[in-house]
């Protein structure tokens, strides 16, 4: 879990926009962010893996 502190920090408008970073919007995790899914890798793979997130699939071959 990301500090709580630097997820609500990054939640307020910043004064530049280059500022402004993604954070996964379940645990806060800045980095490994899919920007489709608005999810960091972790949890991305955890619900795609209990099929909470539609059209997504595990592949296999």
């Amino acid at each position: 879990m990301a500090k709580k502190s630097l997820i609500i920090k990054s939640q307020k408008p910043q004064k530049y926009v280059t500022r402004q970073y993604n954070r996964c919007k379940v645990c806060g995790r800045p980095r490994g962010y899919l920007r489709k899914f608005e999810l960091c890798r972790l949890c991305f793979r955890k619900f795609a893996s209990e099929g909470l997130i539609p059209g997504v699939t595990k592949s296999s071959w």
